[in-house]
């Protein structure tokens, strides 16, 4: 059974998997969108935003000490320095703003051929881009359709005419 298992096995072992998520939050720190199957880019998403927060809370402290726990803290997840480097350095700035959502999955057409895995996108979503905003459903929508034709109904019909 497979009860409380909040991670994605990815069909590989632990280290095996702790390896790739590094491998791949290297690759995406340094060019800001990666291409890679719709199952890895899901198991991604938490483990690279967990370091971007990592990353804007060491910017944000007043203490050198403090904020180098975090980077060694992030470099036990990210084992690549330059990255860790470059992500403590420049690229949280880009994320000041956001209270989280630091990242997008595209999901892309055709599967993979070889294995039929459904490839994705992954990137970093800018300081300034609003996302979107949900629906509130059809049942609003309606109650608001009716609400705004009840009234034009009335005044097109008045009382006091006489019928000829």
């Amino acid at each position: 059974m497979r009860h409380q298992k909040h991670h994605a096995s990815l069909g590989v072992t632990r280290e095996h998997r702790a390896s790739m998520m590094s491998n791949l939050a290297a690759a995406l720190i340094t060019h800001d969108r990666i291409k890679t199957t719709l199952a890895k880019a899901k198991a991604l998403r938490p483990f690279i935003e967990k370091v971007i927060t990592k990353a804007k809370h060491a910017a944000a402290k007043t203490e050198k000490r403090d904020a180098v726990h975090l980077r060694r803290l992030a470099l036990r997840d990210v084992r690549d320095e330059d990255a860790v480097t470059l992500l403590f350095n420049d690229k949280y700035k880009q994320f000041e703003s956001r209270a989280g959502g630091y990242t997008r999955i595209y999901k892309l057409g055709p599967q993979r051929i070889g294995d039929a895995a459904e490839i994705a996108l992954i990137e970093f979503v800018k300081a300034d881009d609003p996302g979107y905003k949900k629906s509130r459903g059809k049942k609003s929508a309606s109650k608001g359709k009716k609400k705004a034709a009840a009234p034009a109904e009335a005044p097109a019909a008045p009382e006091g005419e006489a019928k000829g």
